[in-house]
């Protein structure tokens, strides 16, 4: 490890994460035009912004940093796979790890390794129809469309809050900082569909200034930013596509399916980039 990296590092572990990610959030929120502004022109002059599929792709009608981050895309921006039980992209970004668990384990990065026990926050109910099953780790980089959406139809039957640390989600974190994932904050949403019973995890990063939830109903829930564990009096429904959440700033998202669920697509890799309502496989039906 290079001293460039061992002190990036260092300095994850020392500084005020929540604090950083609090002011780094206020500021995102600004809407005073000479913060916004340069705010905004130092982001499009360093990353690369799409906003010819926004849905709103002129600059000066964004009110804040946060908005720009967090715009949404024009309807037929993001087509849908259509391929027969297709199980979709729930984000842009780039696939970091996918295949199948060891057992109650998770690959985080080469020789990295974790339990999905753990990153289900010790629901022992919930993590056992997850042992030897499928999974996808996607990483939504700065320059990436934001909103996290459904990889397949159906419902919401539990949500879980955890609190947790704010440690950096990129490629050169993962691959040093033991159990990521499970140490940081998270939103974890359990669902069940055609495919059996499936889980969407937002975790949460540095400077990532909060996530949120579509639905008012779930997103009342976590506001707190107490630890939390669920069962809605409602099941919350949706469809292939629909938009569960999203980033205040960046992070990673993971997609959980049971044992011999997910079929994952060929063309899949460590690095590749993805776009939302790309076809990463396709799910079996409960039998």
């Amino acid at each position: 490890m290079s001293l460039q990296i061992f002190c990036r590092l260092l300095a994850q572990y020392v500084a005020p994460q929540h604090a950083l990610s609090r002011f780094a959030g206020a500021l995102a929120r600004s809407e005073r035009p000479w913060l916004a502004q340069r705010l905004i022109d130092y982001f499009v002059s360093h990353y690369p912004i799409n906003l010819n599929e926004a849905l709103e792709p002129e600059l000066a009608h964004y009110a804040s940093f946060n908005s720009l981050f967090t715009r949404r895309l024009s309807p037929d921006a993001r087509p849908l796979a259509n391929a027969l039980n297709a199980i979709v992209s729930p984000a842009d970004g780039q696939i970091t790890e996918f295949g199948a668990l060891r057992g109650d384990q998770m690959i985080q990065a080469k020789g990295q390794y974790y339990s999905v026990d753990a990153l289900l926050a010790n629901n022992p109910y919930a993590a056992q129809q997850f042992h030897a099953g499928t999974f996808a780790t996607i990483y939504l980089a700065p320059h990436n469309y934001h909103r996290v959406h459904a990889p397949c139809a159906g419902e919401v039957r539990e949500i879980d809050y955890v609190p947790g640390n704010l440690f950096s989600v990129n490629t050169e974190t993962a691959a040093r900082v033991p159990r990521l994932f499970t140490r940081n904050e998270r939103v974890i949403l359990h669902c069940t569909g055609a495919h059996g019973p499936f889980v969407v995890i937002l975790v949460g990063a540095l400077l990532v200034g909060s996530i949120e939830l579509a639905d008012p109903v779930l997103n009342a829930e976590i506001a707190s930013h107490r630890a939390l564990r669920y069962a809605l009096p409602r099941t919350v429904s949706f469809a292939a596509g629909a938009e569960l959440g999203h980033f205040n700033l960046g992070s990673t998202v993971i997609v959980l399916f049971g044992r011999n669920a997910v079929q994952w697509a060929e063309h899949l890799a460590p690095g590749r980039a993805v776009r939302m309502g790309e076809r990463l496989g396709a799910g079996a039906p409960v039998k």
